[in-house]
């Protein structure tokens, strides 16, 4: 694809950092669960059903972006027990806490975790069978070069599933954006003590709407691209595959 990158680094809140990760890593699942008033369990399940790894042969071979504190590998690994994981992320304290809910569950020998750029992954190309990005894709500078680069180390015919918050609509619409633009960044600055919390509804405003991201997966060069909605659309699942 020869697109001009669809962000520059300048346009991306700086509240989406590694650094700002780093700092609330320690309360990082409580804000989860909290903010998504416990939904964050069902999207995650969705997801990871999403990945198709039931095709994939007896070991399947997963990397997940943005892994922060590895909820979505330990996920997989444990709805897949032959599957391997690796989990990328750029905050190396949210890594920490991911290895230490690895060997709390006897994960730790199929789930690698290492600091990375999703922009610029260390891997061949056509390395794993599926690959996932949970509530990261909107904090990569460049998005187009992210998603091009989890298709390129994923084998043809692998899945690439994207989840990500978004702006409500419907009905519903009003109420929701109104818990996210009005109360999770207070509540999320009041847990975790970081005043720049309020990134979170800067990024989603800043998204682009499910259409568009799908039709920036397809530019990717990833193909049969679906949207699930949840929540009146405050989160999307986007699932696409490699083409063969």
């Amino acid at each position: 694809m020869s697109a001009q990158p669809e962000s520059t680094p300048a346009l991306v809140p700086a509240g989406g950092s590694g650094q700002m990760f780093d700092r609330i890593a320690h309360r990082y699942d409580l804000l989860n669960r909290i903010l998504s008033l416990g939904m964050d369990h069902r999207w995650r399940r969705a997801l990871v059903k999403s990945l198709d790894l039931g095709a994939c042969g007896p070991t399947p071979h997963v990397l997940d972006l943005a892994t922060g504190t590895a909820d979505v590998a330990l996920a997989v690994a444990k709805a897949y027990p032959t599957a391997r994981l690796v989990g990328v992320d750029p905050s190396p304290n949210m890594l920490d806490h991911g290895r230490v809910k690895a060997r709390e569950r006897n994960l730790d020998g199929r789930v690698e975790l290492m600091v990375g750029d999703a922009q610029a992954l260390p891997f061949a190309d056509d390395n794993f069978d599926a690959a996932c990005i949970s509530f990261g894709i909107r904090n990569v500078p460049d998005r187009a070069l992210g998603l091009r680069e989890m298709r390129r180390v994923v084998r043809p015919g692998g899945v690439v599933s994207v989840l990500e918050l978004g702006e409500p609509t419907g009905v519903m619409g009003p109420f929701a954006r109104f818990y996210v633009h009005r109360v999770v960044p207070k509540v999320g600055a009041w847990l975790s003590g970081a005043r720049e919390y309020d990134y979170l509804q800067k990024s989603i405003a800043a998204f682009p709407a499910p259409e568009a991201f799908a039709a920036m997966m397809r530019e990717a060069g990833l193909q049969a691209v679906t949207v699930r909605r949840f929540n009146f659309g405050g989160t999307n699942l986007y699932v696409g595959r490699v083409a063969r």
